[in-house]
């Protein structure tokens, strides 16, 4: 059966090509083995334990023993780091020519799968925002995970004017651990392992919620030219205006202006994507000296909670065509709306929430069993390299 995976007449032949630059480097076995699971998961579209899918496709597809499947995940010489940036290398392939102005979005946030055992290596007690009844606490591992979202072509009816709207490719996942890297390290490091892949792009939007909206990772702004993060922040960040226009008299000028209060922004007179905004230029220590787009956003015109988003791009240098979009908001076109376009942008990253209940509700992204930490980062990671093609 092994010969078939090399003979592009056969479906798994045909697999076998397609997934085979994830493959470079390793050996022979391994490869054939890798590939083998990834059409175990394809034709029983799940991905469930591996005795499940030893048990109904494995066992008849390969001569190979179900420990050789349990060996491959934790013990395999396999770095699926290069996994993410393979897939990071392909996705830009996918954008039209027309599109390729438009910027690209990179998404990070992590997301918690629950185990429960005293021998599963790197499980730890983790809060849970989501959990709606009983103890915020549970068992488990924690996964900071990565998403591209790139301009294509919409998908629409005959007669219709053609427009474009952002296909979600998710990237990989990095387990964390309490005695290891932070989450902001490791989100930091899957970004730069990324970035290579987009130096010919114009614009590289990092979104992220307001739990990374912290030095360790919005450092990297300064550290890529075309990369600008767009991102949440918490209601109490200290934000300053713009350093005041030099009086030439003594003494070492202001670097910031005046202490600002979200209060204090003037909020639109309608409503821009569901809510009232106001934005202005503004300084704040999370960026250091760098100037940002300091949003407010309210439901209510007067009174109500104001929140807090952040943006290091301005309007007029983001490269966007409205008129082509498919859906609102980012399809108005009105000066009015235009000044908000990066806040707009920032609405995709929800795109990475419905990635992670797409894989854990059709794709068992929680049913891995494997004791090891090396090896279910790497059941993962399979899991979500044929997820992302």
């Amino acid at each position: 059966m092994s010969k078939s995976l090399y003979n592009k007449n056969t479906v798994t032949g045909k697999l076998f090509y397609f997934f085979s630059v994830y493959f470079a480097g390793l050996s022979a076995p391994t490869a054939e083995s890798l590939a083998f699971l990834l059409v175990a998961m394809l034709a029983l579209e799940s991905a469930g334990s591996i005795r499940s899918l030893y048990r109904h496709f494995l066992a008849k597809a390969t001569g190979k023993s179900l420990n050789a499947f349990y060996y491959l995940c934790p013990y395999a010489k396999v770095d699926y780091s290069g996994f993410m940036a393979m897939t990071a290398k392909i996705a830009p392939g996918i954008i039209p020519d027309t599109f390729r102005p438009l910027p690209v979005l990179p998404c990070v946030d992590d997301t918690i799968v629950p185990k429960s055992g005293t021998k599963i290596e790197g499980v730890s007690k983790l809060f849970d925002h989501a959990a709606h009844k009983g103890c915020r606490y549970l068992d488990g591992h924690c996964f900071v995970s990565l998403m591209l979202c790139v301009p294509v072509w919409d998908n629409v009816g005959p007669g219709k004017a053609r427009t474009f709207s952002y296909l979600s490719v998710p990237l990989g996942y990095r387990m964390w651990k309490k005695e290891e890297a932070t989450k902001l390290a490791l989100a930091a490091d899957m970004v730069r392992l990324a970035m290579p892949a987009f130096s010919g792009q114009k614009n590289v939007l990092a979104l992220c919620g307001s739990w990374y909206a912290k030095k360790g990772f919005l450092c990297l702004a300064s550290e890529f030219a075309n990369l600008d993060i767009i991102c949440g922040a918490r209601a109490d960040t200290a934000l300053y205006g713009l350093p005041p226009a030099r009086t030439g008299k003594r003494g070492r000028p202001a670097k910031r202006g005046a202490k600002l209060s979200l209060d204090s922004f003037v909020l639109s007179a309608q409503k821009a994507g569901g809510y009232y905004t106001g934005c202005q230029r503004a300084m704040t220590n999370l960026f250091g000296d760098r100037p940002v787009m300091a949003y407010v956003t309210a439901t209510k015109k007067d009174g109500g909670v104001r929140r807090l988003f952040l943006g290091t791009i301005l309007p007029t240098e983001l490269s966007f065509s409205c008129a082509w979009y498919a859906h609102a908001p980012l399809n108005q076109t009105d000066w009015g709306r235009m000044q908000y376009m990066p806040l707009f942008l920032y609405r995709l990253r929800w795109n990475i929430e419905v990635s992670y209940y797409e894989q854990k509700t059709f794709w068992d992204l929680c049913r891995y069993m494997l004791r090891s930490a090396k090896g279910a980062g790497m059941l993962v990671n399979t899991i979500n390299l044929h997820t992302a093609q």
